[in-house]
């Protein structure tokens, strides 16, 4: 089994016609994703390679029965692409563009309140259940199908560093989701972990936490009431000076909240076993997971 994404996703990408979104479209197909449709609006009824472009969220809906969306509209304009995905009921929307603004993401969380659609990200490579189906920036072939580990992460290059480890190790993945680094985001550590938790062909769960916010510590307390399967864990910052934005948007040290050794705490205090070193994750993971 997987999560969220498998062999029934039919994509569409906003954006489509956009230097990125045409070349990880590309990438998506040749990966083996479904993806039915495009949109940019203005540009209804063209088509990049054998893909169909649409002006709308909702002719696509109506016409290709697309339930995920791919979004790679620049950052000023994004926020109303993910609005507009949220209008026409797609269930999964998965935001990869950068820098939108704060607010404007404040906005969007407002927005689907109630609403039928899961967002991932924005400012994240996406999500992929290998073997079936990306949807996002992520390298293919470094994914190992057949589970039986599902991997979360606030990074994005640090989610292929666990993976390519993971895969060393023989270690397959049933989903692996990067949830993005802004302060402001969609689906979150606890709705990965609890959709983990009911997946049967997931037995263990790598988490990959950073510097900043709470969520760590949220999903650490989460996991001690609620789930059953071993996880590993590593936060990235360590050595991150306080009051320095590292990275993301939300990778800040603020006051005595965020740290890492914090974060790190909270997870041992929980039972995830914890990676010290990032070069032995694999390691780490073939132990616990054998």
């Amino acid at each position: 089994m997987s999560i969220f994404v498998d062999n029934n996703t039919r994509l569409l990408v906003q954006g489509i016609t956009g230097k990125e979104g045409q070349f990880h479209a590309r990438q998506c197909v040749a990966y083996g994703t479904n993806v039915v449709a495009g949109v940019t609006p203005g540009k209804g009824g063209q088509k990049m390679d054998d893909v169909p472009v649409f002006n709308t969220v909702k002719e696509v809906v109506e016409n290709t029965e697309a339930n995920c969306s791919m979004v790679f509209v620049p950052p000023a304009f994004a926020a109303d692409a993910i609005m507009e995905a949220t209008d026409a009921s797609v269930e999964l929307i998965v935001a990869i563009t950068e820098g939108i603004p704060v607010l404007d993401m404040m906005k969007v969380k407002n927005y689907m309140k109630g609403s039928a659609s899961r967002l991932i990200g924005p400012n994240c490579p996406g999500i992929i259940t290998p073997g079936q189906c990306k949807v996002g920036i992520m390298p293919g072939p470094i994914h190992t199908p057949g589970g039986p580990i599902g991997v979360v992460s606030r990074s994005g290059t640090l989610t292929y560093e666990v993976v390519y480890q993971l895969t060393s190790q023989g270690i397959g993945q049933t989903t692996c989701i990067g949830i993005g680094g802004d302060p402001v985001n969609g689906t979150n550590f606890i709705d990965c972990l609890d959709a983990f938790e009911k997946d049967s062909e997931t037995t263990g769960i790598v988490m990959v936490g950073e510097i900043g916010g709470t969520a760590e510590e949220e999903a650490s307390e989460f996991i001690t009431q609620n789930v059953t399967k071993p996880v590993v864990g590593f936060i990235a910052g360590l050595t991150a000076p306080p009051g320095r934005r590292m990275g993301h948007a939300g990778a800040i040290v603020s006051g005595g909240s965020g740290t890492a050794q914090g974060k790190i705490d909270a997870m041992k205090a929980a039972g995830i076993h914890i990676c010290e070193n990032l070069g032995t994750f694999g390691e780490l993971c073939a132990e616990v997971f054998s």
